[in-house]
């Protein structure tokens, strides 16, 4: 472990921005500090676990028992999904939300920006591993920027010879101070599947507040509010956290509430009052349907 992370910093790192250090449990870590904010990012499915602008509060939400194992996904932050959103359509004993978000990825570029900001460049490529679970030809690339913003953008490429079809999501967990006193505009009017409820589908006729379990998939959202952009008013943290995206028609919302907190070993009990989930998704028929050479950006900036 010690050589790798000496072989990416001489080749990777960026004096006093951007440094490749061992993490939780010695798995390789990159961490970045510019005079606009920091970020911390896990090669293990390219998963970013903090982003704080610089004399601001933390934005993302990890939980303090996540478990930081190798070829296990990180419980907050933004796990990245892919190349299936929930359980496998077919095998149920596949792993649940795809394999990208436990593998780890390499690095492929660093580079410091001429506005002051930061970006990192991660890639996954298929592998005897992948096939065993999905059989197809791909190169995934994370293209991360941490500057006054936080910019996210996992563009998908069929290198096979078939066409495959490939859904995702980037699963971001928000911090919030209560979540009984925040909501969320931006999906106004939208149609939902609620997966609480027999997947019944339902509207959404005022602002998202939190008072119970939510778990919802929100049709049509590639417009939603303005431009994209969802928007987290926090009255607790006296704060609003918005979110805009791309190559995406569908937004998950989702608080596990207290029974199913208590119910996952790497979430505290107490958890879900401090965090709610945006994802910016492509799930149900909003999977993309790639073939030979073509490419699918699905993207995030998160900014307050």
């Amino acid at each position: 472990m010690e050589n790798q992370i000496e072989l990416l910093n001489a080749q990777f790192a960026l004096t006093d921005e951007l440094l490749f250090q061992p993490g939780e449990n010695g798995l390789p870590k990159v961490q970045i500090n510019n005079g606009l904010a920091s970020a911390e990012v896990y090669l293990q499915g390219a998963h970013i676990t903090a982003f704080q602008p610089r004399g601001g509060e933390p934005v993302l939400w990890m939980s303090p028992l996540a478990q930081f194992q190798r070829d296990k996904a990180i419980r907050g932050g933004v796990p990245v999904i892919w190349p299936w959103f929930g359980p496998h359509l077919i095998d149920k004993n596949k792993p649940q939300h795809g394999f990208a978000r436990s593998i780890e990825w390499r690095v492929k570029a660093t580079t410091a920006l001429s506005d002051g900001s930061t970006r990192l460049q991660l890639q996954l490529k298929d592998t005897p591993t992948t096939h065993a679970l999905w059989p197809h030809a791909f190169e995934l690339t994370l293209t991360i920027t941490v500057g006054t913003e936080l910019t996210i953008e996992l563009t998908s490429c069929n290198t096979g010879e078939q066409t495959f079809v490939a859904g995702g999501a980037l699963h971001s967990y928000f911090a919030v101070g209560d979540v009984k006193k925040i909501h969320i505009d931006g999906l106004l009017g939208h149609l939902y599947i609620d997966q609480l409820d027999g997947n019944r589908i339902k509207q959404q006729n005022d602002a998202i507040c939190i008072r119970e379990e939510v778990d919802r998939i929100y049709f049509d959202t590639e417009d939603t509010c303005s431009e994209g952009i969802c928007a987290i008013f926090d009255a607790q943290f006296l704060r609003q956290i918005y979110i805009k995206k791309s190559g995406s028609h569908t937004t998950v919302v989702w608080n596990p509430w207290e029974n199913k907190a208590k119910s996952m070993a790497d979430f505290p009990d107490d958890g879900y009052r401090q965090m709610v989930c945006i994802e910016t998704a492509n799930a149900v028929d909003d999977v993309r349907h790639l073939a030979p050479g073509e490419t699918h950006t699905l993207s995030q900036t998160i900014f307050l």
